[in-house]
């Protein structure tokens, strides 16, 4: 904390606080970083006592599984990325398989300890203004130094069950039946999320976690995840490789750099087949334009990226995933149910008592000369508005600022902000999250 303090008291008075970080998980531009917080020692776990966890809030998930798995714990809902941070994945949202009955990290939270524009650390618990303002502010109204979550008890091992629907509405079906029952064909139901491969071929994932003995598969190896799942109709994983099922290749996105080729993958060290490598080859794209001249010389129309997690209650999405096909054509994509633990959220507004699917889908469509309007992009708003849904905030956003008042809450977050940032150091959520492209 030391650190972190003097860190902003060298700020000079008009410059905005932003963290001096170097990974990130954003999809979106960020302006140049003259200077920042030095949050180099807020990166720990503080303790783990049975249930709870004290956690530092730079701390990535991937560190605190570290250390809560050894006590047959883990947080309630592990993002599927390892280098997302605790703090990010609160003020920033998260969502994982368990989020079907555990909700969102932010639920989760007991206490946490924030730093506010003003050079405050404050200690705020549910119910607190700047607490219950603070999920989806993606540090416009602080950054969590502390934390205290709780944990749920896990076993050594998760056994799988990929079961295929033909249609989105008999999948869409199902979810609602394993929400409501927690179970599928008289088996518990511990995890769940799904992938959607073609308009008649998706599939949902069963978790169950066990300590039941047996052989294990191995996903960080020579085998692909998502690919097993069309493959093979049970599978097996340690706890662990459960939770990382998705970093090894981000998702399917490995893809794009050869990775899943067999003889690349062989050649291509273990150690660097994670989610924050292959975000570091993105940002070389992204500086050099590397696809987009690819694309001119192979004569393909000029992309857009589509790079999107959207949430529509389970009710559309039969609807949303026939319009996407139609209007966007891209697959797969991720499937992950949701539901809200037991209130709603300022900033973020499901609708409690409603069960959600996040629909994720990241990658390049060919769109031709409008590509740098991002016309994909922005029907995919206006669409996910129109069904009830919210589109996460961690990739570029389109939305003109009394909509996007009214999508998150932007009244109730000024007016938190005035009181804990009342000189304005910190940028607002519709400045981070849109203007700044």
């Amino acid at each position: 904390m030391a650190r972190l303090e003097e860190s902003y008291a060298s700020l000079p008075s008009d410059a905005p606080v932003r963290l001096a970080k170097r990974t990130s998980n954003l999809f979106r531009g960020r302006t140049a970083l003259t200077a920042g917080l030095d949050v180099s020692g807020l990166d720990g776990v503080i303790e783990v006592d049975g249930d709870v966890a004290e956690v530092q809030g730079m701390c990535t998930y991937e560190h605190l599984v570290e250390a809560t798995l050894p006590h047959g714990r883990i947080p309630l809902v592990v993002p599927q990325l390892r280098t997302i941070t605790l703090g990010g994945a609160v003020t920033g949202l998260g969502i994982e398989s368990t989020s079907f009955r555990s909700g969102l990290p932010h639920e989760s939270v007991l206490e946490m300890d924030v730093l506010t524009g003003s050079g405050e650390v404050v200690t705020c618990k549910p119910g607190d203004e700047l607490f219950d303002a603070f999920p989806n502010s993606y540090g416009s109204l602080g950054y969590a130094t502390r934390l205290r979550i709780e944990l749920e008890p896990v076993q050594a091992f998760v056994a799988l069950r990929h079961v295929r629907f033909d249609d989105a509405h008999a999948l869409a079906e199902a979810v609602e039946r394993i929400v409501a029952t927690r179970e599928w064909d008289g088996e518990r139901v511990d995890g769940l999320d799904g992938v959607a491969f073609a308009p008649d071929e998706l599939y949902l994932t069963l978790a169950r976690w066990t300590d039941e003995p047996g052989p294990t598969s191995d996903y960080a190896g020579q085998q692909v995840f998502y690919r097993s799942i069309q493959q093979r109709s049970t599978d097996r994983l340690t706890m662990l490789d459960y939770l990382w099922r998705w970093d090894t290749d981000w998702f399917w996105c490995s893809r794009a750099f050869g990775a899943q080729h067999p003889v690349v993958r062989r050649l291509w060290p273990r150690r660097l087949r994670r989610s924050d490598v292959y975000w570091k080859l993105v940002a070389l794209d992204r500086r050099f334009a590397i696809g987009d001249r690819l694309d001119r010389r192979a004569g393909r129309p000029q992309g857009e990226r589509v790079v999107q997690d959207v949430e529509v209650p389970v009710e559309r999405l039969t609807e949303f995933l026939a319009w996407f096909d139609r209007e966007v054509g891209m697959r797969p994509v991720w499937l992950c149910p949701l539901r809200l633990r037991e209130r709603e959220w300022p900033g973020y507004p499901l609708t409690g008592g409603t069960t959600y699917v996040n629909v994720g889908f990241w990658g390049v469509v060919n769109v031709g000369p409008d590509a740098p309007h991002s016309p994909r992009n922005r029907a995919i708003e206006a669409k996910v508005s129109e069904l009830g849904g919210h589109k996460s905030l961690y990739s570029e956003a389109f939305y003109a600022p009394d909509e996007f008042d009214r999508l998150y809450g932007g009244e109730h977050l000024a007016r938190v902000k005035g009181v804990h940032d009342p000189d304005e150091r910190l940028t607002s959520l519709y400045d981070k999250v849109v203007r700044q492209r």
